[in-house]
């Protein structure tokens, strides 16, 4: 798999969580929930946004190491 492969999967898989949590929260709302969101679902968003910025640069630098082994 490629680098801008992973990265579109890896940002359609949040997108995906982030709605299906949505729905998950018009139904589920006790402390556990809440936890939840707090610990895993929050902290995960900035996370996957610097992974994805990541991997954008590494995408850039493995496109120039191919150019210019051509």
């Amino acid at each position: 798999m490629s680098v801008e492969a992973g990265r579109t999967r890896l940002t359609g898989a949040m997108k995906e969580l982030l709605v299906r949590w949505d729905k998950a929260k018009l139904s589920w709302r006790d402390p556990v929930s809440e936890d939840l969101e707090r610990t895993l679902i929050g902290p995960l968003e900035p996370r996957v946004r610097a992974a994805v910025t990541a991997m954008s640069q590494l995408a850039e630098m493995v496109n120039a190491a191919k150019r210019e082994c051509s």
